[in-house]
């Protein structure tokens, strides 16, 4: 039986902005999903990822170390398909600070960014460091603290980053970095790390981010950015001309509360929890391309075209199974298996789509 988001829904709540009727998913989720050893758990899970033979990859903000303000916390953890828990990688990492998104390319190497020390590491299947990009603040610096938020931000450096958030791949091999919550820009590398070139600055014109919080890559080599603070997904050609700006108006009760936090302005037009803020950017595999994000409130995740069109929608804002607190990741191994990682409930979701 189909559900739909009807016109009749928007008698009770006042859309965004008009538009077609959106199909709601009808979907599960897999119980107790990853098998973790004995006094082993997950914090915070800022990122998920599942390579080509369905094994599960996690960072977590679990394993905290130091004091309760600026503790290290960032995690690595792989699971087989079944959940069974394979491995921790790169325990002791010199880069773990606060953990921020994994990811794997199409060689099934294992790539973690951590937005508090500005890295982001390459490792080889077999758990090997195989590429650094970036540079931590030394330890013994006396200037050595939490970044400061400057308006406008200082200018970007060449090869630094400044809270560094993600990081995606072209076909041609060319690795594209996300460069975040106070450079607001993209950087591109090629295939050996060598620097090429960098673009956007603060703002919230066509080619400017805030927030740059997720990145993608399509099959073409076109770039999707999750600019999360100005409500938006851009897209961009491989060379980092602006193509298009993708936003997700879809209609939603006004009395939903969010999964933290006092009642969000439900029209909010931008904003880290505006509705339809993108948090999240997943791209599946070709050839039939779709696109799944997220949103903090009210707490959907979407499914689109590449092209923008909203597909469907599921889920809500809660802390029981089908529910999500702050989707903060995702891996779309296909158009309906998609893994959800989750800030507020510590988790990460197995989703079965049944569109």
């Amino acid at each position: 039986m189909k559900y739909w988001v009807a016109a009749a829904a928007a008698v009770l709540c006042t859309p965004l902005l008009a538009q077609p009727a959106v199909p709601i998913i009808s979907f599960d989720s897999v119980p107790n999903v990853l098998k973790l050893p004995k006094d082993m758990y997950l914090g915070e899970v800022t990122g998920v990822a599942v390579n080509s033979k369905g094994h599960i990859f996690v960072l977590s903000r679990g394993n905290t170390t130091g004091p309760a303000y600026a503790a290290a916390a960032a995690q690595l953890l792989e699971f087989m398909p079944d959940g069974k828990f394979v491995r921790e990688i790169g325990k002791n990492l010199y880069a773990w600070s606060f953990g921020h998104a994994v990811r794997v390319d199409k060689d099934d190497n294992i790539w973690a960014v951590d937005k508090g020390s500005d890295m982001v590491v390459k490792f080889s299947p077999e758990g090997k460091v195989m590429m650094v990009f970036g540079r931590k603040q030394e330890a013994s610096d006396e200037e050595t603290g939490p970044v400061k938020h400057p308006k406008p931000p200082l200018p970007a450096e060449d090869g630094r980053f400044r809270q560094v958030t993600d990081v995606t791949w072209a076909p041609a091999g060319n690795i594209f970095i996300s460069d975040g919550y106070i450079n607001s820009r993209v950087a591109k590398a090629d295939k050996n790390g060598n620097w090429i070139k960098s673009w956007g600055e603060r703002g919230e014109k066509p080619g400017e981010f805030n927030t740059p919080h997720n990145i993608a890559a399509d099959a073409q080599g076109n770039i999707y950015v999750a600019d999360r603070f100005n409500r938006r997904i851009q897209v961009f050609d491989s060379e980092g001309t602006f193509l298009r700006s993708m936003t997700v108006d879809v209609p939603f009760d006004h009395n939903v509360r969010p999964a933290i936090g006092n009642k969000v302005d439900p029209d909010a037009t931008k904003g880290t929890f505006a509705a339809g803020s993108p948090w999240t950017v997943c791209i599946t595999p070709p050839p039939n391309q779709v696109l799944f994000t997220s949103d903090a409130y009210p707490g959907r995740l979407y499914k689109l075209s590449l092209d923008g069109k909203v597909l469907g929608v599921l889920g809500e804002s809660g802390k029981q199974l089908k529910q999500f607190g702050w989707i903060h990741a995702l891996a779309c191994p296909s158009a309906n298996t998609v893994f959800v990682a989750e800030l507020l409930n510590w988790r990460v979701q197995k989703l079965t789509l049944r569109p």
